[in-house]
């Protein structure tokens, strides 16, 4: 059985190098939807509570909301760089307070103190997927993820079946020392 759940994500980004309309620096609203599969969880009849997918998700996805999606080698991207800095952004402002965790992995890296994620290849919904699942294969059973955005759509299905322990009374993930990290229960 699966768990499903959605992330509404805005973003501005542009297909550096492309001909069309897209080389253009635009903005869009993306839906990004999850399926973690597992079996039930006998003692909270679930596979996996969504709202724990969506905590544990959004803590990576949160960098690419209201952010800019550039490929590393844009040229805008020493542009705006430049910018932030001399309006003293670059690092961080007061009110950013909506920032992941910094990521740098092989297909993206995450500056979320001036609301920036740089991608090795260009940002498609194919690419999406692929930054996201790299993100959190480790964290998650995930068999399958969407990303839509304007009338582009595209989803992947992944052979996934990673032996997670879970709280018997939560349905999350323990942590390394067999502990529930949301209620204390302990293997």
């Amino acid at each position: 059985m699966r768990s499903i759940t959605s992330f509404d994500l805005q973003y501005a980004h542009r297909f550096y190098g492309f001909r069309g309309e897209a080389q253009y620096l635009h903005g869009h609203t993306g839906v990004l939807t999850i399926e973690v599969e597992d079996s039930i969880n006998q003692g909270v009849n679930m596979v996996y509570p969504c709202n724990e997918i969506q905590k544990l998700a959004w803590d990576v996805l949160k960098n690419f909301d209201h952010a800019l999606v550039l490929r590393e080698d844009d040229p805008l991207l020493p542009a705006v760089l430049d910018v932030y800095a001399k309006q003293g952004i670059r690092n961080g402002h007061p009110q950013n307070k909506m920032k992941g965790e910094a990521f740098c992995t092989e297909w993206a890296k995450a500056y979320p103190d001036c609301r920036l994620v740089v991608t090795k290849e260009t940002m498609t919904v194919e690419g999406m997927i692929k930054i996201v699942y790299d993100l959190l294969k480790d964290k998650l059973n995930i068999v399958k993820i969407t990303f839509s955005s304007g009338v582009n759509k595209a989803s992947e299905e992944f052979d996934c079946h990673k032996d997670i322990d879970r709280c018997p009374w939560c349905g999350i993930s323990l942590n390394e020392k067999g502990v529930c990290p949301k209620c204390g229960y302990k293997k």
